[in-house]
């Protein structure tokens, strides 16, 4: 068989949607648009989702909100089980979230255009809580994360194709166990910052910041580290620049407040952007949703807080309030359809 120019083109019947192959493998076009504003929204534009966490009983709740309009989010539906730790990812139609609370190995499945109960969709190959998630649109990557029992870190890191789920298959293994990790993509790089490599007492931290090629198997690359060592912060990007916001520092549960950003496509320390408005804590890995210019941040502080806040993702400076949350929750995920992966 000859090699397939990079740039072909074709037709998949199965899906019913045309391909092309970026010189490794068979990339979906996206023919939706993001905007998915209601009548009360003072514009249209694409959607944040934030799925499960904790009030303090585990809840199953999903709330939506337009990214390009501030104010409160609206109830959306649930997901198909209660769940808190998981770690949550998007294509431009499809949302994936995955594992949470007693180390489940569920994944389930949100149509960002229609509101309901989510479906399931598959199984993580390991069961964990505490892990990120990235995707280039095509490939969801779920990354570390806790086993239970023994409660362990992890060093799994396994895939699924977003529009076809099924069981999660081997991606890579870490160099260093790790969970509670921040998370964000470009449509080539997946990139994960900050975590803890042991169960208890949540220290040390990690100020690591590390990548993966989305579009590849094969072993995570040493991108640079963190301002300081930090766990459970959320992460979020547009196509060229990463953030991470949030978390907690040594000792465990102190929160912090500090805003850091990193350029996706080179390698070297973060940079301070600026500062949210109240301090995020609480192990929240990957709860953070973005469109091409706004970033949100969601249950930023322990407790079940409902506040929001925003940053202009192109620009530095600290975050302003969003709105709120139609349920107050800690411990969640989120995801958007116009993230730095699509």
């Amino acid at each position: 068989m000859s090699e397939i120019p990079r740039g072909a083109i074709r037709f998949n019947t199965d899906s019913n949607k045309p391909e092309l192959w970026d010189g490794s493998q068979w990339a979906e076009f996206q023919l939706s648009t993001p905007n998915l504003g209601r009548g009360a929204d003072t514009g249209p534009g694409a959607r944040g989702l934030v799925f499960g966490g904790q009030t303090p009983a585990n809840i199953t709740g999903i709330d939506a909100f337009n990214i390009s309009s501030t104010g409160s989010a609206f109830e959306f539906g649930d997901l198909s089980a209660h769940s808190r730790y998981q770690g949550s990812t998007s294509s431009s139609t499809l949302a994936v979230t995955a594992g949470g609370a007693n180390a489940v190995t569920t994944i389930d499945r949100t149509v960002f255009s229609s509101q309901g109960t989510s479906t399931n969709y598959g199984s993580l190959s390991v069961g964990r809580y505490g892990l990120g998630a990235v995707s280039n649109g095509t490939r969801a990557v779920f990354i570390g994360g806790f086993s239970v029992p023994p409660t362990t870190p992890l060093d799994t890191v396994d895939y699924i194709t977003i529009q076809s789920g099924g069981t999660a298959q081997s991606f890579t293994t870490l160099t260093d166990s790790k969970n509670y990790m921040g998370a964000c993509a470009s449509k080539v790089r997946g990139v994960y910052a900050g975590g803890t490599p042991v169960a208890s007492p949540y220290v040390p931290l990690t100020s690591d910041i590390e990548f993966i090629t989305t579009a590849t198997l094969g072993k995570e690359q040493d991108f640079g580290n963190l301002s300081a060592e930090i766990s459970g912060m959320s992460g979020l990007s547009n196509s060229t620049r990463g953030i991470f916001a949030g978390g907690y520092t040594v000792p465990p549960f102190a929160a912090t407040n500090v805003i850091d950003y990193i350029t996706i496509s080179t390698k070297g320390n973060a940079s301070n952007f600026g500062d949210l408005t109240v301090s995020g804590g609480g192990q929240s890995s990957n709860g953070g949703a973005s469109s091409p210019t706004r970033g949100v941040f969601t249950s930023l502080s322990p407790g079940s807080v409902s506040n929001m806040e925003m940053v202009n993702i192109n620009t530095e400076g600290n975050s302003v309030d969003f709105g709120d949350l139609f349920e107050g929750r800690f411990s969640a995920s989120a995801a958007s359809n116009a993230h730095g992966g699509l």
